[in-house]
C-alpha cells in the first residue's frame, strides 16, 4: 500500500510545486486552441460550394457538397505549376542561402569580447524584424528603382540601368536578400541562447589540449548547438511551401508574376478578393498537407540519422 501512494504522492507534490509552470502555459494554450484548433471546422468548406451566410454544417439540404472538385481545379488550372515552383523556389533558396547566416552571425558574436560592442552590434541586429513590411517593401522598390541607389551605384561603375521592378528573373535574390537581412538577427538569439549554456570548463578544457579560438568554435560551440540547429532546419523544411506571401504582395506587379507568383498571392488575390472562398480553403488544405508531410520526413530522417527530433 505504502509502495504504491508513494509514487502518488511524489506526482501530486510535482504539480503542485509546477502550478505557476501551468498558469504561464495556459494564456498560450487558451491562445492555440482559440485560434488554431476551433477554426479547423471550417475546412469543411474545401470540399462545398461556399458562400458568405451559408452554414458550414447543416442536416435540411442546404449544404452543397462536391468532394474533390476545388482541388481537381486546382490542380489541373493554368497556375499550378507556375505558383507550387515559385513558393518552393523561394523558399528553397532562403533555406539554402538563409539558414546558416544567423548560426554564423550568433559563432561570431559568440566571440566577442568586447562588451559595449558586442551588446550594440546584437542589439541593431534585431531592429530590422520589427521594421515593418510596408516600410521594408517600401524602401526595397526605392532601392531598386530605375533612380534608385542600386542602380546609382551600378551606373557609377559604368553599367546600364537593370529594370529590376518589372525584370522577372531578379525577383528571387531581391527577395532572398531582403528576407535574410530582416531575419538574421533575430533567428540569431536561439542560438546564442543555446551558447550561453554551454558549460565554460569545457572551453578550459579545450585550450589545456591546445585548442585556438577557432578550434573550440569547432570542437565545442558548434557541437553544443546541434540539437537546435537541427530542431530549426526541420522546422525550415516543414515550411518551404509557406513563402512570405505578404511581404511578396508588397513588392511585386504582374509583370513578375513569371518568378513571383506563389500560393499565398494566389489564395489572397483569387480567394479572398474574388470571393471563392472554398478554392482557397481547398489550396489552403493542399499546402497545409504538404507542409506537414515535408515536416514528419524531415524530423524522421533527423532521427534516423543524428538522433535528435520532434518527436
Amino acid at each position: 500500500m505504502n509502495a504504491a501512494t508513494g509514487p502518488t504522492k511524489l506526482a501530486r507534490s510535482r504539480r503542485r510545486d509546477n502550478v505557476q509552470l501551468y498558469l504561464i502555459m495556459l494564456p498560450v494554450l487558451l491562445h492555440i486552441f482559440i485560434f488554431s484548433y476551433i477554426p479547423m471546422y471550417g475546412i469543411v468548406i474545401a470540399f462545398q460550394d461556399y458562400y458568405p451566410g451559408k452554414p458550414f454544417l447543416s442536416f435540411d439540404g442546404s449544404v452543397e457538397w462536391v468532394g474533390f472538385k476545388h482541388f481537381v481545379e486546382f490542380f489541373t488550372g493554368p497556375y499550378f505549376t507556375r505558383l507550387v515552383r515559385n513558393t518552393f523556389v523561394l523558399s528553397f533558396c532562403y533555406l539554402i542561402f538563409g539558414f546558416w547566416v544567423p548560426i554564423l552571425f550568433a559563432l561570431l558574436l559568440h566571440e566577442l569580447r568586447a562588451g559595449f560592442f558586442k551588446k550594440f552590434v546584437q542589439t541593431s541586429s534585431y531592429l530590422p524584424h520589427f521594421i515593418s513590411n510596408v516600410v521594408v517593401a517600401g524602401m526595397v522598390l526605392s532601392f531598386v528603382d530605375a533612380d534608385g541607389i542600386v542602380n546609382a551605384f551600378i551606373r557609377s561603375f559604368g553599367g546600364e540601368t537593370i529594370p529590376f521592378n518589372t525584370e522577372p528573373a531578379y525577383f528571387a535574390t531581391i527577395y532572398t536578400i531582403t528576407t535574410i537581412w530582416k531575419s538574421f538577427g533575430w533567428s540569431s538569439i536561439l542560438y546564442l541562447a543555446s551558447m550561453s549554456s554551454i558549460d565554460p570548463h569545457l572551453y578550459e578544457a579545450a585550450k589545456l589540449d591546445g585548442a585556438n579560438r577557432f578550434g573550440q568554435m569547432v570542437h565545442i560551440t558548434l557541437p553544443s548547438i546541434r540539437p537546435t540547429v537541427f530542431v530549426l532546419l526541420i522546422f525550415a523544411i516543414g515550411s518551404l511551401f509557406s513563402a512570405n506571401s505578404e511581404f511578396i504582395m508588397l513588392i511585386y506587379n504582374p509583370s513578375l508574376y513569371e518568378t513571383a507568383d506563389v500560393i499565398g498571392t494566389y489564395l489572397y488575390r483569387d480567394g479572398l478578393l474574388g470571393g471563392r472562398f472554398s478554392l482557397g480553403a481547398a489550396v489552403g488544405l493542399f499546402t497545409a498537407a504538404i507542409n506537414f508531410a515535408l515536416l514528419a520526413g524531415a524530423n524522421a530522417l533527423s532521427r534516423k540519422y543524428t538522433d535528435y527530433a520532434l518527436w
